[in-house]
């Protein structure tokens, strides 16, 4: 897979505010309203790792999530804002088109890593979003942020990896239901049996010519 683009400068003063110290990441529009996506999209981990440390000099409570987020929904949504709530500053770790392709098939994701980079970013509560890969090595994320609380779904970790979880790597994991009432896989198969939704009543599509 191509490399994706380099930091733009905006992203640059970011992580150089970071490591310039936390007053200098509070300037750096990392907690501006907007999307910011340069500033926001970090695919460097080393540098995340430095952001991370100017937040926790803030006394901010990190929070870390991960998925692959194809076609957004109400569901994300949903999930996202639920994840912020448990700390101060969410960063999410989305997966690369060829990780996803590797679990679910050739032909997903369905939205390419880029796009869906930037609709996290757009999603309000996001602090801060990067790539997960298909080769990096077990929870190198997690790793190196070592958040306040990880948030997961009930299908993400067994008991015993929660336990190694909390126990080495994070405060503590936070497990959520899945919130959407239909997942991106089951309507992708509904769009390509032309089915329409389960909530649509009988009767709504346009009459034939």
């Amino acid at each position: 897979m191509a490399q994706v683009h380099e930091s733009s400068a905006g992203q640059r003063a970011a992580v150089n505010g970071a490591q310039g110290g936390p007053l200098a990441l509070v300037n750096s529009g990392l907690f501006a309203d907007a999307s910011n996506f340069d500033l926001r999209y970090v695919p460097d981990y080393e540098r995340i790792r430095d952001i991370v440390g100017a937040l926790r000099t803030l006394g901010l409570k990190v929070v870390l999530t991960s998925g692959s987020f194809d076609i957004l929904h109400e569901g994300h949504s949903m999930y996202l804002e639920a994840a912020r709530h448990f700390g101060d500053f969410l960063i999410v770790g989305l997966d690369s088109d060829e990780k996803i392709k590797a679990r679910k098939g050739p032909h997903r994701p369905a939205v390419p890593e880029m796009e869906r980079l930037r609709m996290v970013t757009h999603q309000r509560g996001v602090g801060l979003v990067t790539l997960k890969h298909l080769h990096d090595e077990r929870w190198r994320l997690i790793k190196t942020i070592c958040p306040d609380v990880l948030v997961a779904t009930a299908d993400t970790y067994s008991r015993a990896e929660i336990g190694e979880l909390e126990e080495r790597y994070c405060g503590r994991v936070e497990v959520l239901e899945r919130m959407a009432t239909v997942s991106t896989s089951a309507r992708l198969r509904r769009i390509q049996l032309g089915l329409p939704e389960p909530w649509d009543p009988p009767g709504d599509s346009p009459a034939s010519p």
